[in-house]
């Protein structure tokens, strides 16, 4: 039993018909084929037997007669038109006793006489079987009757048995090769079937499957055919879809996870920032202000010494760049709620720029500015959003000592492109994934927090947009501030 399960789940559909369908139905043609070439076989040896009895009964008169006149001639005259058929093997006539009186083709060496008389009285016609000469034969005897109806003797006509053999046998052969042939169509026509009606379009949806598995997840089955066909066929589609639909909602709920993970550590990141800096600026604001207040009090003395002088100026820069600092880290953790206004890209670079100017002047940074002037306004926060263009323009002129910087704009429909670059030494690759880190710098100590950038990313994501860094023309850095038409939740 277990092998024959093995054997039904590894044939093919093809070989499943063959065994199921053309085997059983050969079975019974090949059993119904029998059975009717039998039937013909009888019918065909009853047709050649009557047909010696159709001789038999043409030649009966004229025996008669020329017996009861003792004609001889007469006898082996109608003897001689009988044997002439070509059915006829061979002719006896016997008187009522037995006795042989004429005979023409094969002589019988013991005709037994007994066995004719009472042929002969009996009165009836009859075939049988026999042996003439050590041959098989078939004999049909004719008892015959004078005028007045009593018999005086009786008629054999014999046929070959080998004739009704040998036609029998033709019988036979042409009889199971029409069946072959008829087997041979039949099982064409159910292979043929097959092939057109299933084996095509299995054939076809077995492709698409290799087609899937082979990576192409965009491929759909051509559902045409039967209508099992076509449901299963439907029925694919609708899985590949189905798995197309949740391989999206699973990329797009890994997607939604990655970015609230993103945002849980930026919270994280930008409160324990925030915690810093509210402690920093409670902590360091006043002594901060005690020590400027002190130097600059201390300067209005005009007995103090050159060198004295000097170093209270060095105390209040190193203060103010202290407050600097601390004011960078409140920019970076305040996450107040945006104020929307509508405000046009030349105005913003235009703040941006009056904002730099004195920084790119001492720099000895030349500044260029283009851009569409009118472009249509877009609804930000315009202090955010200048603080951005103002950090990343301090970072290009920091970047390029005596250079040249370039601050350019550009909309379409999708929002727009602020542009900063610069003839710097550039951005390097590798580090480019984490400029915009807190903290993270590639200025010398004392010359950068590491915060300008990462504000700059924060008031991009505030707003729906992007920053992005690539190489300039000028041959320095070019970052790509963009802002959609459209805020987030519009």
């Amino acid at each position: 039993m277990e092998n024959l399960k093995i054997f039904t789940k590894a044939i093919s559909l093809r070989t499943a018909l063959l065994v199921y369908v053309v085997a059983p139905l050969i079975g019974v043609l090949g059993l119904s084929g029998y059975l009717a070439l039998d039937s013909v076989e009888k019918e065909v040896e009853k047709q050649m037997q009557k047909d010696l009895e159709l001789v038999a009964r043409a030649v009966k008169l004229p025996l008669s007669y020329a017996l009861e006149k003792d004609r001889m001639g007469s006898i082996m005259q109608a003897l001689e038109s009988a044997f002439s058929i070509d059915r006829v093997y061979s002719a006896y006539v016997y008187d009522k006793e037995g006795r042989e009186i004429a005979a023409l083709g094969l002589s019988d060496p013991d005709p037994k006489p007994e066995r004719l008389t009472e042929l002969a009285t009996d009165g009836e016609r009859r075939g049988e079987y026999g042996r003439i000469a050590g041959r098989k034969v078939y004999s049909y005897y004719v008892p015959l009757t004078d005028r007045g109806g009593r018999i005086n003797g009786l008629l054999q006509l014999t046929r070959r048995g080998r004739e009704f053999d040998d036609h029998l046998r033709s019988v036979r052969m042409k009889g199971a090769l029409g069946l072959g042939v008829l087997l041979l169509i039949l099982s064409g026509l159910v292979l043929y079937g097959h092939y057109r009606a299933l084996g095509l379009h299995l054939h076809r949806l077995a492709s698409s499957m290799s087609r899937v598995a082979g990576g192409d997840r965009e491929h759909r089955f051509d559902h045409q055919g039967p209508n099992e066909i076509v449901e299963l066929g439907a029925s694919f589609n609708h899985m590949l879809n189905s798995i197309e639909r949740a391989e999206q909602e699973l990329s797009e709920h890994r997607r939604i996870q990655d970015k609230l993970e993103k945002e849980l550590r930026q919270s994280e990141k930008l409160a324990a920032i925030g915690r810093l800096a509210a402690g920093t600026a409670h902590e360091l604001g006043s002594p901060l202000s005690v020590i400027t207040g002190q130097a600059q009090r201390a300067l209005r003395d005009k007995e103090i010494s050159k060198h004295h002088r000097q170093a209270l100026e060095a105390i209040r820069q190193e203060v103010a760049r202290m407050e600097y600092i601390i004011r960078q880290l409140l920019d970076f953790s305040r996450r107040s709620s945006l104020r929307y206004s509508a405000a046009t890209p030349a105005r913003l670079a235009a703040s941006a720029v009056v904002a730099v100017e004195e920084a790119a002047k001492n720099n000895g940074t030349e500044m260029e500015v283009s851009g569409q002037e009118n472009a249509s306004p877009i609804v930000v926060d315009p202090m955010r959003v200048e603080q951005a263009l103002i950090n990343l323009l301090n970072n290009a002129i920091q970047c390029s000592h005596q250079g040249r910087i370039r601050l350019s704009w550009e909309q379409d429909n999708q929002g727009i492109f602020f542009c900063v670059d610069d003839n710097g030494p550039g951005v390097p690759r590798d580090i480019r994934a984490k400029i915009f880190e807190p903290f993270f710098t590639t200025k010398q100590v004392g010359k950068g927090t590491g915060l300008g950038l990462a504000v700059v990313h924060a008031v991009a994501e505030e707003h729906g947009g992007r920053v992005e860094v690539e190489d300039s023309d000028l041959g320095g850095a070019r970052f790509r501030f963009f802002l959609p038409l459209k805020r987030n939740g519009q």
